[in-house]
């Protein structure tokens, strides 16, 4: 960091401050150059440093920081910056920058006035408010609502006092001792001032003043006065002069800035120390590294040597290991050999063993299948034989009500027959009552007790008829019963190969719709168009506010037949054509037929081959065949 040559042994420590006057001649006559510039400046000895520009204050705490330096620090260098140090002082004091004190802008008379002004230190203001008749005298004398207040002004603390002679309250808030306390007060003493609230509006008291708050600074006359308000500022201020109070604030400062200075320069000397101490462990980690490399580069040489020598033991290993290899080869085809010969020995027994296992292993699960199955047939034969022997009984039952029934019609409209044709006859008997035929009267009377056991006799037939239909019905709803429970049993026992199995009526033919897709999309988009063609019309089928149906035929054959000429039918068409037409005409054909009000579909049984219900008869016919069957089948497997 020194631009000299010269050794440390040459200047002592006694002889600083005189070898000092040397450099400080040079620094003086010019042959130095410190000042570069109006405020920058630049250190001679330290040519070598980073940092070559200062201000006049770093560049001063470097060259006091570096003469005051530790006995480690060379003599030379140290007498240099103390002659630099010197020089600054005396001949370049007057670039030092003055120090920067907060003053309020005032005129030429203000300025003089402030500067000869006694204040009371530390910085006090004065706020009096004029108790009013609605106002609250403990609010104003709570000093947290005054120091709520006055917070815009940043005071400290805030003291009241009631003042008797005024009937008011003197509020004294208290700033910082240093320049921003003086700007706090003279804001508030200015603010007050503006308002026309100052302290001489609060001397005159004229007009409304005691529906004004005044304030100003606490001075001189405040603090010598007489009154409550002199008497605490009296107890903790003093009276100070404005540039007595400056120029403490400056000998602090200036304290404050060598302070500063002595620790930049121990910093500087840390600094340094720390520099050392970094280049010899930079020296040494180099060292470390140069060491590191060269137990890398015998490592890698060792370990090329290792791994040839590896290869070499590898290289013999393997030459040994082919020819045991070898060894054992001939060895294993010597016990192959063996082997061949004790293997067409024991062939034959485990032939036969293993076609005894496989035999029995099939007659054990061919024997539990059928046990299982035979007990399962056996469950499904007594329910459907128990289900058939019902149905015909309930047939029968019914058949027989229904002769009945036919023969009490027969009866029923012989009687009405008869009744009718007496009471022609009664009508006749009528025209000749006037004859006065004795005759005539008695057959009457014995018509008349005819035809009243005539009607007596067609009353009994009515109330037999009338027992008769609600057996009947009663019959139609077992009937019902007996075709939803064969539903139920049968639906596990029918396949599709059968010709009498369980349909959904109104449910729709999806082959159709699947063919249509294919026609249209390819892969798998065609499965998802089908899937969603099939439930979107499958629930418009379901639509109640959807009837697309016309009545043709005279009144007697009137019937509902689905029209073509719907719109929703006439797009399908026009879209998917007539095969998807036709599946949607025939589901809504069976939903009008079978479940037109609820518009769901239903199971039946259906005969597949003549493509209609199933009747009772059929079903029956073709459970017992299938028993039948059944049963031939369990005595082939016995015998």
């Amino acid at each position: 960091m020194d631009n000299s040559s010269e050794s440390e042994s040459e200047v002592s420590e006694s002889e600083i401050a005189d070898y000092s006057e040397k450099p400080y001649k040079q620094l003086r006559d010019g042959e130095l150059k410190v000042k570069v510039k109006v405020d920058t400046f630049k250190c001679p000895f330290c040519s070598g440093k980073k940092k070559q520009h200062y201000k006049y204050k770093e560049l001063l705490a470097h060259a006091t920081g570096v003469a005051k330096g530790s006995a480690a620090r060379n003599c030379k260098q140290k007498a240099n910056h103390l002659a630099l140090s010197k020089y600054l002082k005396n001949e370049l004091a007057g670039d030092a920058e003055p120090p920067r004190l907060q003053l309020t802008v005032y005129s030429a008379s203000q300025s003089q006035a402030v500067v000869n002004d006694m204040y009371v230190w530390p910085w006090m203001g004065i706020v009096i408010s004029p108790l009013r008749g609605n106002d609250d005298k403990t609010l104003l004398l709570d000093s947290a609502y005054w120091l709520k207040k006055l917070a815009r002004f940043n005071p400290l603390e805030v003291k009241t006092i009631w003042v008797e002679e005024d009937s008011a309250v003197a509020v004294v808030p208290r700033f910082s001792g240093g320049m921003d306390g003086f700007t706090s007060v003279t804001e508030l003493e200015k603010e007050y001032e503006v308002k026309r609230c100052g302290k001489k509006d609060w001397s005159y008291k004229t007009g409304d003043w005691r529906f004004k708050t005044y304030g100003w600074c606490a001075r001189g006359d405040d603090y010598n006065c007489q009154g409550s308000i002199a008497e605490y500022l009296s107890t903790v201020g003093k009276l100070r002069s404005f540039s007595d109070i400056s120029k403490e604030e400056m000998q602090k400062s200036s304290i404050v800035v060598d302070d500063l200075a002595d620790k930049i320069a121990k910093k500087n000397e840390d600094y340094n120390q720390v520099q050392y101490k970094y280049n010899e462990q930079i020296i040494s980690l180099q060292r470390v590294l140069r060491q590191k490399e060269e137990l890398d580069q015998t490592y890698k040489e060792e370990t090329k040597r290792m791994q040839e020598i590896s290869q070499r033991n590898v290289y013999r290993i393997l030459q040994e290991k082919e020819m045991l290899s070898k060894k054992l080869e001939y060895r294993m085809k010597d016990l192959d050999a063996w082997s061949k010969e004790l293997d067409k020995k024991q062939a034959l027994t485990e032939l036969e063993r293993q076609k005894l296992e496989e035999e029995k292993k099939k007659n054990d699960a061919v024997n539990s299948s059928l046990q299982l199955a035979s007990l399962e047939q056996k469950r499904t034969d007594d329910r459907v034989l128990t289900l058939v022997e019902e149905h015909k009984r309930k047939k029968d039952e019914a058949l027989n009500k229904i002769r009945q029934l036919e023969e009490e019609l027969n009866n029923k409209q012989k009687l009405q027959m008869e009744i009718q044709e007496l009471k022609g006859k009664l009508k006749v008997m009528k025209h000749r009552e006037d004859e006065d035929d004795e005759d005539v009267k008695k057959k009457m009377k014995k018509m008349n007790e005819e035809l009243e056991e005539k009607c007596s006799e067609l009353q009994d037939l009515e109330d037999t008829n009338s027992a008769l239909m609600i057996k009947e019905r009663e019959s139609n709803d077992e009937i019902q019963e007996a075709r939803q429970e064969l539903i139920g049993g049968l639906s596990g026992l029918l396949s599709d190969r059968t010709n009498i199995r369980i349909k959904r009526l109104g449910e729709l033919d999806e082959k159709p719709f699947l063919k249509a897709c294919k026609k249209k999309f390819k892969g798998e988009e065609a499965e998802v168009q089908y899937a969603i063609l099939c439930s979107k019309w499958q629930e418009t089928l379901k639509d109640s506010g959807w009837y697309p149906f016309k009545r043709v035929g005279t009144e007697d054959k009137m019937k509902e037949v689905v029209d073509e000429e719907d719109e929703q039918l006439k797009s399908l068409r026009d879209e998917w054509g007539e095969e998807v037409l036709e599946a949607v005409k025939t589901a809504l054909e069976e939903l009008n037929e079978h479940n037109p009000s609820g518009r769901y579909s239903v199971p039946a049984l259906w005969n597949f081959k003549e493509k209609r219900k199933a009747t009772l008869k059929e079903v029956i016919e073709y459970m017992t065949l299938q028993i039948k069957n059944l049963k031939n089948l369990k005595r082939k497997r016995k015998g």
